[in-house]
């Protein structure tokens, strides 16, 4: 799974790689370094024509969903790539709501024999600053509130040969030449597989992320430890 992650891009580098409409609406972006779920992302949909950057909470609450928002106990912040399409809690968002997650690296955890605590590595895409992942995302009424609430979901698959050696699943990383059919529907299930397994980069880091509550303003989180 993927259930944390960083982002330290720029405003224009957002801009530049996906194409959005409104550039001039700049925002003023601060680094995180331990974003995790239920917390709100960035999230870049096309709605009416129109690509835009959008702040979504990380943990898709399906439009169906009846009961309150504290009873949603499921882990919805990964859907996986094999089952996407036939889970409830999924499938009406995978036809009709795509997005794509920025981000600028992720954390995945290794187990090792003899170590109580798993070890971090963090992961980072070699020829882009921005890792662009799969996603799909869904609009929910509060019905005691009458708030909407618009969440969404990374999209994750099995792992390249590289991304193996850590961990036994990895996000779907989309390239440019795939975001316009991504996002408008075009594309399926046949993009959902790992990416190559020169795309990405990884190095260990320091044990204090395996800590949800590690600090997010923490830009050591993601220093690589010495050999």
């Amino acid at each position: 799974m993927c259930g944390r992650f960083t982002s330290m891009y720029t405003w224009e580098e957002l801009v530049r790689l996906y194409r959005l409409t409104e550039p001039y609406m700049i925002r003023n972006l601060q680094p995180r370094y331990n974003i995790c779920p239920t917390t709100m992302i960035d999230v870049v949909t096309e709605l009416e024509g129109k690509r835009q950057i959008e702040q979504m909470r990380w943990g898709l609450i399906p439009g169906w969903w009846s009961k309150p928002l504290k009873e949603m106990k499921m882990a919805t912040f990964n859907a996986r790539a094999e089952t996407v399409e036939q889970k409830p809690m999924f499938r009406t968002a995978f036809k009709k709501n795509r997005c794509i997650i920025p981000a600028s690296g992720y954390y995945e955890w290794q187990h090792i024999e003899g170590d109580k605590k798993p070890q971090p590595w963090y992961f980072t895409q070699k020829n882009s600053p921005i890792v662009s992942i799969a996603g799909i995302w869904d609009g929910w009424k509060d019905r005691t509130t009458g708030e909407l609430i618009r969440s969404c979901s990374m999209i994750i698959t099995e792992p390249n040969k590289f991304v193996a050696e850590v961990h036994d699943r990895m996000p779907v990383i989309l390239q440019p030449e795939q975001f316009d059919g991504w996002l408008s529907g075009e594309l399926g299930k046949e993009v959902l597989v790992p990416g190559n397994d020169n795309l990405l980069q990884r190095w260990m880091v320091d044990k204090k992320v395996n800590s949800s509550r590690a600090d997010d303003n923490d830009a050591g989180l993601i220093v690589g430890l010495a050999d």
